[in-house]
């Protein structure tokens, strides 16, 4: 275990290597977080778990040499304590509901940026920084809770999930920016809804504007993503 002061021991297991090095520095930018190795399958991590004190996996589901819940199994067998924050792009509750049983204490999906693992982390090192003896169900209560994100905001009257959902992808698939009329063609709606739905990002901190100069006639404003990959 790591001691009072220490940083959290990440051992990041993710078999797409693009991916598993982007999760790797993302850990490493986390104050309080060292991400200590790398494993490419369930084989390689049982192998890293065996020669290097590990805090907490960020383990990937889908491993070429099987599920990772299989590895949480075996090494709950073998006695292992080790954490679970759990990366996945399915979606199937069964699997979310078998993690919790095996101690998973979180699941991020994919794609996720930055900032959304930080907010997972930091709520990580909250729940594990609790120690001693709760004074009652209050205090148990809110120890859970630190592992648990914060409910999202209700988006303003007239914004719709699904429309904001496919407006944001558009703007992430488009490293140079995209202007409000781009965004509506992008997405197929109007210039002036997707000004709206890019408003909200900026509002959010999620998205910046600019003024697009060099078009004859009032420049129009250019928006682009900045809250990670």
């Amino acid at each position: 275990m790591t001691g009072p002061g220490a940083d959290i021991r990440v051992l990041v297991v993710e078999d797409d290597p693009v991916a598993a090095d982007a999760h790797r520095l993302y850990v490493n930018r986390v104050p309080g977080f060292t991400a200590v190795g790398v494993a490419h399958s369930r084989a390689e991590a049982a192998r890293a778990l065996d020669r290097t004190p590990v805090d907490l996996l960020l383990l990937d589901l889908h491993l070429p040499d099987g599920h990772g819940l299989h590895l949480v199994r075996s090494l709950r067998a073998a006695g292992h304590s080790v954490d679970v924050i759990a990366v996945t792009s399915a979606r199937d509750l069964t699997v979310v509901r078998e993690g919790v049983s095996l101690g998973v204490v979180q699941y991020v999906l994919k794609p996720f940026t930055f900032a959304t693992l930080r907010d997972r982390l930091t709520r990580y090192a909250e729940f594990r920084a609790t120690a001693g003896e709760a004074s009652g169900q209050d205090e148990v209560d809110r120890a859970l809770a630190t592992l648990r994100a914060p409910q999202p905001a209700a988006l303003p009257k007239g914004l719709s999930g699904p429309t904001l959902e496919a407006v944001t992808r558009a703007l992430r698939e488009s490293p140079e920016g995209l202007t409000a009329s781009a965004t509506g063609t992008a997405v197929g709606i109007s210039r002036i809804t997707a000004r709206r739905y890019l408003e909200h990002l900026v509002t959010a901190g999620r998205a910046g504007r600019s003024p697009q100069y060099g078009q004859i006639g009032r420049p129009e404003l250019q928006y682009r993503w900045l809250a990670g990959p």
